[in-house]
């Protein structure tokens, strides 16, 4: 992990602080860090009156919400890691739902080498580079309720 992403999830405090300011709307919902390491990321979200639908399952926005944050927390990293300013935004995003989401969901991204991959080449080409990658949200008994697909745009800036 890059010094600033390694800093900011070190603490609990310090990534509520961050989605305070960053993202309030993931701190209000109560999105947490699971896990992470140079590779992957997973965030949770839990099932309570906050993130839940008039059905009573997990409201597609929150979920959708707590599955771009794990690529998004990987692509912070790998641009740090490159050490040039490079641009990143999402291009688009596709949700399938698998299963009634009616407990805390931990959605795991682990496709950090695609995000360097594009990065990279759009550092050599000067061109912005598209990526999918893909995160998969698990529910409390360990079967998958969602995966969304991301497609992030990175483009290298010129100095």
């Amino acid at each position: 992990m890059a010094n600033g992403i390694k800093k900011l999830v070190a603490s609990p405090w310090k990534l509520r602080i961050y989605l305070l300011l960053k993202l309030p709307l993931a701190f209000i919902a109560g999105l947490r860090l699971t896990s992470i390491n140079p590779n992957y990321v997973s965030i949770g979200v839990p099932y309570n009156f906050l993130t839940k639908n008039p059905f009573n399952s997990v409201y597609f926005a929150a979920l959708a919400m707590a599955a771009e944050l794990p690529s998004g927390i990987l692509a912070i990293n790998q641009v740090e890691n490159v050490g040039k300013p490079v641009s990143m935004l999402v291009l688009s995003m596709k949700g399938s739902f698998l299963k009634k989401a009616k407990s805390r969901i931990i959605f795991t991204c682990n496709d950090s080498e695609k995000i360097r991959s594009a990065i990279e080449s759009s550092i050599k080409t000067g061109e912005p580079h598209v990526v999918d990658v893909k995160s998969v949200g698990i529910d409390s008994s360990g079967e998958a309720v969602a995966e969304f697909t991301f497609t992030w745009t990175f483009k290298a800036k010129n100095h």
